[in-house]
Order: C-alpha cells, then sequence, then structure tokens
C-alpha cells in the first residue's frame, strides 16, 4: 500500500495541493480497499491486488482529467448525510451546509411547511427533511435527471420530500404548487456571471452542470427576483426567505428585496467570512 499511496501522490503533485492529496487518497483507500480512514496509517505494509491497483489507476487517471473524485465514485456526504451525486448536478458545497445549519438551528416550530427551488441533489430539502422532522418539506427543479437522483437520495435517507418538476419561469406553475403555502422558502440558485467562468476550476467548469452554475452578466439576480416574486403569492404572513448568494451581489439583492416589501433583511458572511446568505421575512 505504501507503493500505491506514492503512486498517488506523485501523479497529482502537479495539479492538486499536498492537503487535498491526502484527502483523496484516504477516501480511494476507503471506497477501492474497503479501508476505514482511521485504520489506514496501521495497513501501510497492507498488500493489494491486481485489481485494487488497477481499479486505482483508473481513478488517478480521471483525476489527472480533473474529473471530481465525488462524480467518479457517485457520492458525497452533506450534512453528515450520505448523498448520490452525478454530473446532472451540483456537487453540495460547505458554504450550503452552513446555510443549512442556519436553518436547522432558527427554525424551532413544529409543522413547517419548507420550500426547496433548485434542489438539485436534494441534499437541502433531503438533510431539513432528516433534521426538521415535523416539516413538511417540498422541493421542485427543471431537470428531470436532476430529480431522479434527489428521489433516490430521498430515499436513501428515509425520508419524505415531495418533488416537482416545473421551470420557476414559467408563466403557469403545476397544480401542486398552487395550494400550500409556505412557512420557508429556501434556494441556491445558479449565482456565477459569465465574465467569472474564466475564475473556476477546471473540475467545476469541465464536469459540474453549467445550467445549474451560471446567470448573464447582464442579469446576475434574475432567479432571486424571480423567488422574491414567488414568495410574495407562496409565503405566509412573515414567511421567511432564505437564499445563498454570489458574494459579489449582496447588496443588490438586498435592495431588491426591500423594493418588493420584504423587511428584517439580514446580510451575513459564510465562515470564511465572506456574504454569503440573505435572509428576508415577508
Amino acid at each position: 500500500m505504501n507503493e500505491i499511496i506514492t503512486y498517488i501522490r506523485k501523479s497529482l503533485e502537479t495539479q492538486y495541493p499536498l492537503e487535498e492529496i491526502r484527502s483523496l487518497t484516504q477516501w480511494i483507500l476507503e471506497k477501492v480497499c474497503n479501508l476505514p480512514r482511521h485504520q489506514q496509517i496501521w495497513c501501510k505494509d497492507k498488500e493489494l491486488s491486481h485489481t485494487e491497483k488497477q481499479t486505482i489507476q483508473t481513478i488517478v487517471q480521471r483525476l489527472q482529467k480533473s474529473e471530481p473524485i465525488q462524480y467518479i465514485f457517485g457520492e458525497t456526504e452533506f450534512y453528515g448525510l450520505p448523498f448520490k451525486v452525478s454530473p446532472d448536478v451540483l456537487i453540495p458545497r460547505p458554504e450550503t451546509e452552513e446555510l443549512v445549519n442556519r436553518i436547522i438551528g432558527e427554525q424551532t416550530a413544529s409543522n413547517l411547511r419548507i420550500l426547496d427551488i433548485g434542489t438539485g441533489s436534494g441534499c437541502i430539502a433531503v438533510t431539513l427533511a432528516k433534521k426538521l422532522t415535523e416539516a413538511d418539506v417540498y422541493a421542485l427543479d427543471n431537470s428531470e435527471e436532476a430529480l431522479k437522483i434527489a428521489q433516490y437520495n430521498a430515499l436513501h435517507n428515509e425520508v419524505a420530500v415531495q418533488f416537482i418538476q416545473t421551470d420557476i419561469f414559467a408563466s403557469k406553475l403545476p397544480d401542486s404548487l398552487l395550494l400550500p403555502v409556505f412557512d420557508l422558502i429556501v434556494n441556491n440558485p445558479p449565482y456565477v456571471t459569465m465574465r467569472e467562468k474564466a475564475t473556476l476550476k477546471p473540475n467545476v467548469l469541465a464536469y459540474e452542470p453549467h445550467q445549474a452554475l451560471f446567470v448573464p452578466d447582464d442579469d446576475p439576480i434574475r432567479f432571486y427576483r424571480r423567488i422574491a416574486e414567488l414568495g410574495r403569492d407562496k409565503l405566509a404572513s412573515n414567511g421567511l426567505l432564505y437564499f445563498e448568494i454570489n458574494t459579489l451581489f449582496g447588496e443588490m439583492i438586498c435592495r431588491m428585496l426591500e423594493q418588493k416589501g420584504y423587511r428584517h433583511i439580514e446580510l451575513t458572511r459564510d465562515l470564511s467570512g465572506k456574504e454569503r446568505f440573505i435572509k428576508a421575512q415577508k
């Protein structure tokens, strides 16, 4: 195993930081060799099978092409829960875990009705349903492929979420969204502008779904505006919006929300100190 660890490091050292290589190595050994991370330090003299070595070589070759490890294995972890992922959905980010943690910490009422717009892998909706056990959770997306993955993740994590396929920009929303009024709407929409495209890492740009990443340069807050409009109709009195945002447009989004009649608008920072989240009340 020492030899294969050296092989992974030398193969990836020109593309990945050393700390990331360590993490990738641990992940590979855990998945391919069935070695939990806490045991790996004691098993460095373990002899790997020919099949294990071949599998690891294939994985390393894919990593050399910047393919995300989450897509290679088809899974990731979010808020301590397992999630299936594929190139049809974004890989959940730590910042989104922060958003979910904020909601869980602030929403103590029972029987909440929650809507997650642009659910993707379902990480937000499924986690909220898992942690806020009395909540009634809905989630929508315009991608049939994404919703299949989200439905799998709900089933795998043993929660009930009502999934709806729709385009929020459509002139008529589906009947399944006509009746409920929600206490909380949460949204982590596409928010990277086209002019920022060149700043993205190759593993993001080449593999993650562009429709879930990018917004036009001339209207970077179009999703927030549309959801704010939906919120005026679909939020209960004193209902809340929670957004994850592009740090460049926090003040712009806050002004838009104020113009649309929202109050108690809060713009807060993530753990790295960047303005990343907005909360507003109807």
